[in-house]
């Protein structure tokens, strides 16, 4: 796939392995986000996805196999540390302080590190215009589309490499995921590297260059999106998607 040219890898999963307890969740996976392109990473409940997603946070630490953020090992450090190595993850569920106002929950989150175009509360509110209109209420008070926003600008404030997108769109009207989709087009387009785990598959396919796919915790499918769109089956005969 396009994103497997060496030396442009903005994260790389090699041989990870993982487990809850004594439960072997990831066998040995592997995959290449490369630097500017959008990874959707896809597959039925309970395939992995999100377990993939903490291993790389560090917030479930694999038992074996190596990640790397930027050509460095991040497997065996702290989510405080993977985080400022550029790293941050919009978990499934938002997760957003919800006694905090908004504006708190995006300064809480802010961290300096060397970006071109630093985030501040300012962009993200030129982003989504309704969390401007909100910045003083609080965050539990927020629509589920509001937090999303707001979980997504938040992460934004830690001035990310790789931004990972757990979900975005679950439980979400239309409309709104419309919007968040619009927004990732954006961050694509200002080329920040984006993992995005979706069950949403029409809307992975639309911001999607390179797609990979996990069964029962390993890798079935790495192809790039335009290959997918070329034989649509290839993916969708192991999601339930017809």
């Amino acid at each position: 796939m396009a994103s497997e040219v060496a030396g442009h890898d903005a994260l790389t999963l090699s041989n990870v392995n993982a487990h809850y307890g004594r439960s072997h969740v990831l066998h040995g996976v592997s995959l290449r986000l490369g630097k500017g392109r959008l990874l959707a990473l896809l597959g039925r409940n309970g395939a992995g996805k999100t377990t993939t997603m903490l291993a790389i946070a560090g917030l479930l630490r694999a038992t074996d196999g190596k990640v790397t953020a930027g050509g460095r090992a991040i497997e065996a450090l702290s989510p405080e540390a993977i985080a400022w190595c550029g790293v941050r993850l919009v978990p499934q569920g938002r997760r957003v302080f919800a006694s905090l106002s908004v504006e708190e929950n995006l300064q809480v989150a802010r961290q300096k590190r060397a970006v071109p175009h630093p985030w501040s509360s300012e962009r993200v509110y030129t982003m989504f215009p309704q969390l401007a209109r909100r910045h003083r209420q609080r965050a539990g008070t927020l629509s589920g589309g509001e937090q999303q926003m707001l979980a997504i600008g938040r992460a934004l404030m830690g001035n990310p490499d790789v931004l990972l997108l757990d979900e975005p769109s679950e439980g979400l009207a239309p409309l709104i995921v419309l919007e968040v989709a619009e927004a990732i087009a954006k961050l694509k387009a200002e080329h920040l590297s984006i993992i995005l785990v979706e069950q949403n598959f029409k809307l992975a396919m639309n911001l999607a260059d390179d797609i990979v796919v996990l069964n029962t915790g390993q890798v079935v499918v790495a192809r790039t999106a335009e290959e997918v769109g070329d034989d649509p089956e290839s993916v969708t005969r192991h999601l339930g998607v017809f």
